[in-house]
C-alpha cells in the first residue's frame, strides 16, 4: 500500500507541472495580443480569441487544483486504510479526516472513508470467521474419518458376520466373517445389492433385513438356520435399524452369531437330565419294589430273602456310582477336589478291579484278558481315582460288546519316555471316525450305539478329567464299527514324576 501512494503521488506532481506548463502557455498566449502593434488593426477579432486564451488557463488551474485537492484526499483515505491494515485488532479507532477537506466534498470523502473502513473491518471479520469455520470443519472430517476407520476396524474384527445395508438393501459394509458365511466377496460388495450377492438357500436372511427394515421397527431378532459344507448350523439373527435426523430408516445392520454349539449343548444336557433321571429311577424302583416285597413277607425262604438282598445291594451301588460321577466331575472342573497321590502299580490296581468286573462279563459270556502283574510299572497317582478310571473302561468295554467277544487289558513300560501306558481293547460295536474325537466329552453318546446300553455320557469324560487335569497325563482311542474299540491312557513314571516333584 505505501508503494501505491508514493505511485500517487509521483502521478500528481507530474500533473502539477503539465497544467502550470499547459495554463501558462495559454495565459501568455492570450496576453501576447494586447501588447504587439502590429495586431492592433486587428483588435476587435483578436479580443474573442484572446479572453478565450485567458478563460482557458484559468480553466486549467482551476481543474488542476480540483484535481489535486481530491488526490490529496483519496491518498488521506488509502493512508488511513493502511493505517487500519496494520492494527487488525484496533476495531473502534477513528479514522481521522484529511485536514485540506471542508463542507460538502468534506463530508463526502469523510463518508467514503468512513464506509471503506467500516467494509473493510466487516471483510476482515467475515474472512476470520470463515477461517474458523473451515479449520472446524477440517477438523470434524478428519473426526468423522477417524471414527469411521474405528468403526471399520471393529466390525472387521468381531467374529460374528455383520453387514451393513443402506436404505435401498445396498451394502455399505461387510466383515469377513460375513463374506465367508454368506458365500461373497466382502472388499467388493459395497454398493450392490445383497440379494445379488447372497445363494438362494440364505435368501431368509436378506428378506429378514429387508422386512426388518420396512417396519421401522428399531430391533428384531430371529433364529436362521443355514447349511454349511453339509452340516445344519444355527444362528442367531439379531437387526437394527439405523435412523437419520428426521427419524426416518437410512438402513440395517445385521448380526449373525453362531449357536450351533449352543443349541447342542443346551440338547445335550436336556439329553442328560433325561438319561439321569431314567438312570436314577431304575434302581430306585427296584430298590424300593424289592423292599415292599420283603417287607411284605413275599420272600419265605432265607435264599430267597438273600437274592432279594443281592439285588438292593446292587443297585444302591450303581445309584451310588451314577451320583459320584456326576459329583466328581463337578468337582474336579471346579478345582475342590481332594487328590491323594502316591506311587501305585497300575499293573496290581487293574487286576484287583477285573475281579469286580469279571462277574459282570461273565454274565454276558464276554472273556476278560489280564496280565501278570509288574511291580516296576508304577505311577504317582490317586488310588481311589485310578480305580474309578480303570472301572469306566472295563465296564464301558463290557457294555458295548456283544456275547462272545473279548476284553483285553494290557500295561506297557516306556523307560525312555518314562511312561507307563494302560490301553483296554474289545471287540465290539466300535465308533463312527466322525464321532471319535467327541467320545469324552461331558453329556456325549454315540449315536449309533444309544441302544446297545444305557448310560449319561459322563464315564469317559471323568476318565479324561481324571488323567489329564489331575494327573497331568493324557488319553486317547482308536475304532473301527464292528471291530472293536482300544481306550488307552499314558502317565509318568512314578520316579519321573518324583524328580519333577523334587
Amino acid at each position: 500500500m505505501s508503494k501505491g501512494i508514493a505511485e500517487l503521488k509521483s502521478v500528481r506532481n507530474l500533473y502539477v507541472a503539465v497544467t502550470i506548463f499547459v495554463a501558462g502557455c495559454l495565459l501568455l498566449g492570450g496576453l501576447a495580443g494586447r501588447f504587439n502593434p502590429a495586431s492592433a488593426a486587428h483588435l476587435d477579432s483578436r479580443n474573442l480569441a484572446d479572453v478565450c486564451c485567458v478563460i482557458g488557463a484559468a480553466g486549467v488551474f482551476f481543474l488542476g487544483w480540483r484535481l489535486v485537492k481530491l488526490t490529496s484526499q483519496v491518498m488521506s483515505v488509502v493512508e488511513s486504510l493502511r493505517q487500519k491494515g496494520e492494527d487488525n485488532n484496533d476495531t473502534t479507532a477513528e479514522t481521522s479526516a484529511p485536514e485540506d477537506t471542508s463542507g460538502l466534498e468534506g463530508s463526502l470523502i469523510g463518508q467514503l472513508n468512513n464506509a471503506i473502513s467500516r467494509r473493510f473491518d466487516n471483510g476482515a471479520d467475515y474472512n476470520r470467521r470463515l477461517t474458523e469455520q473451515l479449520r472446524d470443519l477440517q477438523l470434524q472430517i478428519q473426526l468423522s474419518e477417524r471414527q469411521k476407520r474405528n468403526t471399520e476396524a471393529i466390525i472387521y474384527s468381531i467374529h460374528d458376520a455383520v453387514v451393513v445395508l443402506d436404505e435401498s438393501d445396498k451394502v455399505l459394509m461387510a466383515n469377513e466373517a460375513a463374506g465367508k458365511l454368506l458365500n461373497f466377496d466382502f472388499k467388493s460388495a459395497q454398493h450392490k445389492p445383497l440379494g445379488e450377492l447372497v445363494d438362494r438357500d440364505k435368501r431368509e436372511f436378506v428378506d429378514f433385513l429387508s422386512h426388518s427394515r420396512k417396519s421401522r421397527g428399531h430391533t428384531a431378532r430371529q433364529e436362521i438356520e443355514f447349511t454349511d459344507q453339509g452340516r445344519p448350523r444355527t444362528f442367531d439373527c439379531i437387526v437394527s435399524c439405523v435412523y437419520d435426523q428426521s427419524q426416518n430408516v437410512c438402513g440395517v445392520v445385521g448380526v449373525l452369531h453362531d449357536i450351533t454349539r449352543e443349541k447342542e449343548v443346551s440338547q445335550m444336557k436336556n439329553d442328560f437330565v433325561s438319561h439321569v433321571s431314567h438312570e436314577l429311577k431304575t434302581p430306585l424302583a427296584s430298590i424300593t419294589a424289592y423292599s415292599e416285597m420283603l417287607c411284605e413277607g413275599e420272600a419265605d425262604d432265607e435264599e430267597t430273602k438273600k437274592e432279594f438282598y443281592d439285588v438292593i445291594q446292587n443297585q444302591a451301588q450303581r445309584l451310588n456310582r451314577l451320583i459320584e460321577d456326576i459329583l466328581n466331575v463337578s468337582r474336579i472342573e471346579s478345582g475342590l477336589i481332594k487328590v491323594d497321590k502316591q506311587p501305585v502299580s497300575l499293573t496290581v490296581l487293574i487286576e484287583e478291579q477285573l475281579q469286580m468286573i469279571k462277574s459282570y462279563a461273565e454274565e454276558k459270556k464276554i472273556t476278560v484278558i489280564g496280565q501278570e502283574p509288574i511291580i516296576f510299572g508304577q505311577a504317582y497317582v490317586d488310588k481311589d481315582m485310578m480305580s474309578q478310571v480303570i472301572v469306566n473302561l472295563l465296564s464301558n468295554a463290557v457294555k458295548y460288546t456283544p456275547a462272545g467277544g473279548s476284553v483285553k487289558v494290557e500295561t506297557e513300560v516306556d523307560e525312555i519316555a518314562k511312561t507307563v501306558r494302560v490301553s483296554v481293547s474289545d471287540t465290539g460295536v466300535g465308533i463312527p471316525e466322525d464321532e471319535i474325537e467327541h467320545v469324552f466329552d461331558k453329556f456325549y453318546r454315540v449315536d449309533a450305539n444309544k441302544n446297545q446300553a444305557k448310560g449319561t455320557g459322563l464315564g469317559l469324560n471323568l476318565v479324561r478329567q481324571i488323567v489329564e487335569k489331575v494327573h497331568n497325563g493324557r488319553v486317547f482311542v482308536k475304532s473301527k464299527p464292528g471291530q472293536g474299540s482300544t481306550f488307552a491312557f499314558e502317565l509318568p513314571l512314578a520316579k519321573a514324576e518324583a524328580l519333577k516333584v523334587g
